[in-house]
C-alpha cells in the first residue's frame, strides 16, 4: 500500500514537472509589441467632439428660399476624431462634412443646406452626428420661421 502511494506521488510530480514550460517561450514578440501600441493608444483616451454652436437659428425666410450654414467642429481629445455619419431629420436638409480625420486641436466643418419649399411655419430640424468620439452620437439643430409666399 505504501509503495502505491509513493509511486502515485512520484508519477504526479513527474507529470507536473513535464508540463512546466516557461510561459515566456510561448509569447510571440510581434503580438507583444502590437499589444503595447494598443494599450498606449487606449491610455490617450477618446476623441472629444466640440461644436461652436449646437443650434443654428436662420431667423425668418420666405417659403422656397434655401438657407446655407455651417457648424464648426473641434477635436478637444488626444486622438484623431473621425465623423462617421451625419444624418438630417428630413429630406429638406442636406449635410456635408469633413470626411478626413480631425487631429487633436484641429477643426472641421458640418455644412448644411435647408430647403424651405412647402415648409411654412416654425421649423426645428435636427442633424445627428456619429463619430468615434467619447460621446458617439451628438444632435445639432437648425431652427427658424418660414413665411408663405405672397
Amino acid at each position: 500500500m505504501k509503495k502505491r502511494i509513493v509511486l502515485s506521488i512520484v508519477l504526479l510530480a513527474a507529470f507536473f514537472m513535464a508540463c512546466e514550460d516557461k510561459p515566456s517561450a510561448k509569447i510571440n514578440s510581434s503580438n507583444l509589441e502590437l499589444a503595447k501600441e494598443r494599450d498606449a493608444k487606449l491610455n490617450l483616451g477618446s476623441a472629444i467632439i466640440e461644436f461652436d454652436q449646437k443650434e443654428y437659428d436662420f431667423g425668418t425666410i420666405t417659403e422656397g428660399e434655401k438657407v446655407q450654414g455651417a457648424f464648426k467642429v473641434t477635436n478637444a481629445g488626444k486622438v484623431d476624431l473621425i465623423i462617421t455619419n451625419v444624418k438630417p431629420s428630413c429630406g429638406c436638409t442636406t449635410p456635408e462634412w469633413t470626411k478626413e480625420a480631425i487631429a487633436p486641436g484641429a477643426t472641421g466643418e458640418i455644412k448644411f443646406e435647408f430647403n424651405s419649399a412647402n415648409r411654412v411655419g416654425k421649423q426645428n430640424k435636427s442633424i445627428t452626428v456619429k463619430s468615434n468620439a467619447e460621446k458617439i452620437t451628438e444632435v445639432i439643430r437648425i431652427k427658424g420661421t418660414v413665411t408663405a409666399k405672397s
